[in-house]
């Protein structure tokens, strides 16, 4: 198949949508707790009900629908799938266009702080010596937001890079360019760099996605991996019980997410508590707005169900870049300091060609939403050097 030429796109959900997610809004059942448990046993009740209340009576949609359509966004059919996407053609004609990959339970959406901070729309940025203007393309995950739901098999991390580079290359004609990534956006742009070395000239990820498979066998760990040995394995044993029902199970799970605003709610806000750099006060972080337009994405396209459906695919055919030979396309990583997965800087080096590792004094796994600043600078940086280079 062949790759369609890019149609404008804007978001425009219909009222019908609106006074249905307000019905429902309106007769939510919360379930009850335990006394005190505050969100030991999951998303917190209370909290849960000030942000319904907030969301039934004073979100306004439509302010946040005029705002994100103030981003330049785009349709194309790639191999009969329909692909949403940001693309900010860029100022300056020399600098290698960028890709940005999100994660679950993300949209491209979350680079909104990040894309004018690269200088997507002309000229130096503000406080930096260096002409930005990077062209940006930022999609939706096939199966998330506004591209098409996924309800085939083998929409897998393999598929996914392979639609992204011939989105890049035969739908907008960028022969290189260099990919950023975090969650599975950090895995499927790490499959890029190894499977398309001529055109993917840069890798940057935000999350580096290595397992416990990299330990030395009959050497002593050093302290640093032992620490990290031990976060994963917190991790695995307290945090991880998402992926077991997404990875087997997620139609299941998909009834009462797509069913209930309230439980889609409460299922992707746990999320961006644990796994930011909140301390806990997950509005340290993000604003009530920022957390509803997120649970908004999934809702309003009924894709919640589409987008989990890829834990199920990854756990039928594996991909991680620690399966097969070094990566050698250079490689660029942002340390947040509340990252899910952080291996130790020698681990990193033994799978990617590492020229850039920067750790950051704070922000976690929505680095874009968290440290928008620090993520642009380290990526503006990273790609004026791949681009010089």
């Amino acid at each position: 198949m062949t790759a369609a030429t890019p149609e404008p796109f804007r978001i425009a959900v219909s009222e019908a949508v609106l006074e249905d997610l307000q019905a429902r809004l309106g007769r939510t059942r919360l379930p009850d707790e335990v006394p005190g448990a505050g969100w030991e046993y999951g998303t917190e009740r209370a909290f849960l009900q000030a942000l319904l209340e907030y969301w039934l009576e004073r979100y306004d949609w439509r302010a946040q629908e005029r705002e994100l359509n103030n981003l330049a966004q785009y349709r194309a059919s790639v191999d009969g799938m329909r692909l949403h996407f940001i693309h900010e053609s860029g100022a300056n004609p020399d600098a290698l266009p960028v890709l940005l990959l999100h994660g679950w339970p993300s949209s491209p959406f979350e680079f909104a702080r990040v894309i004018p901070l690269l200088g997507a729309r002309g000229g130096a940025v503000q406080g930096h010596g260096t002409a930005a203007g990077f062209p940006l393309v930022a999609p939706s995950l096939p199966g998330y937001g506004f591209s098409d739901r996924v309800a085939r098999r083998g929409v897998n991390v393999q598929f996914m890079a392979e639609l992204f580079c011939k989105l890049m290359t035969e739908v907008l004609g960028y022969r290189r360019f260099v990919v950023h990534g975090g969650d599975w956006g950090a895995v499927i742009a790490s499959r890029m760099a190894e499977a398309y070395r001529s055109e993917v000239v840069g890798l940057h990820l935000s999350m580096v996605p290595v397992g416990a498979s990299q330990t030395p066998q009959g050497t002593e760990l050093s302290a640093e991996e032992k620490v990290f040995l031990g976060d994963l394995d917190r991790f695995r044993r307290l945090e991880s019980g998402y992926q077991w029902i997404q990875g087997t199970k997620p139609q299941t799970l998909g009834y009462a997410l797509n069913d209930s605003p309230a439980g889609l709610c409460a299922w992707i806000v746990e999320k961006y508590r644990t796994w930011s750099d909140c301390r806990g006060d997950i509005e340290r972080r993000f604003t009530k707005d920022q957390l509803l337009t997120a649970v908004m994405i999934y809702w309003v396209t009924e894709t919640i169900n589409s987008s989990i459906r890829l834990y199920y695919e990854f756990r039928q055919r594996p991909w991680l870049p620690d399966s097969g030979p070094r990566i050698e396309t250079p490689t660029g990583v942002a340390v947040f300091p509340a990252e899910i997965v952080r291996p130790p800087r020698a681990w990193v080096e033994r799978i990617f060609n590492l020229r850039r590792w920067t750790v950051m004094p704070r922000g976690g796994h929505f680095a874009a939403l968290e440290e928008p600043q620090m993520l642009a600078d380290d990526l503006r940086a990273f790609a004026t050097e791949i681009g010089a280079g």
